[in-house]
């Protein structure tokens, strides 16, 4: 009997997203301070997480496919942010943001006085890389591989 392939992918939609924002916040444990294109990334795999979740309810196998194939959703959305977060800081193109603090929230002084006490962070320079691949360039291929993985899996039911 082969496996099912929704079964699979479940897992996949919920271990996914969640080793990646573990891996996240222990960078952060161990020093790096996150941009905000980071953090961008890190939106769709927290919503990721709960819908993997609700995959695993006792519904219809259609329904909770749903849920599984949202969950991929979700992820492929992180992984398309990294691909242009790893672009900005292999200045393949431009970023849209400065990674600076917003504009018009007070005057001068108090945006030097916001600035002068968080880090700055830029968006295009990797604070960290192995094999010349950046945070943002792992989180574009484990994203994007996995959610292609629950898209082929979901679908699959067991044979006998």
């Amino acid at each position: 009997m082969h496996r099912d392939g929704l079964r699979t992918a479940r897992l996949i939609a919920l271990l996914l997203p969640a080793a990646l924002l573990a891996g996240a916040w222990g960078s952060q444990l161990l020093g790096l301070v996150p941009c905000e294109m980071c953090h961008w990334q890190r939106w769709p795999h927290y919503a990721a997480v709960p819908v993997a979740v609700l995959s695993f309810a006792p519904l219809a196998r259609p329904a909770q496919m749903l849920f599984v194939l949202f969950a991929g959703v979700l992820i492929a959305v992180s992984g398309t942010i990294g691909v242009f977060h790893a672009g900005v800081e292999y200045h393949w193109w431009q970023g849209i943001t400065a990674c600076t603090a917003p504009i018009g929230t007070g005057d001068a002084m108090d945006l030097l006085n916001q600035a002068l006490r968080r880090p700055l962070v830029r968006c295009d320079v990797p604070q960290w890389t192995l094999f010349g691949i950046s945070l943002a360039g792992f989180n574009a291929i484990l994203s994007l591989g996995g959610a292609v993985a629950i898209f082929a899996l979901a679908p699959r039911r067991a044979r006998r």
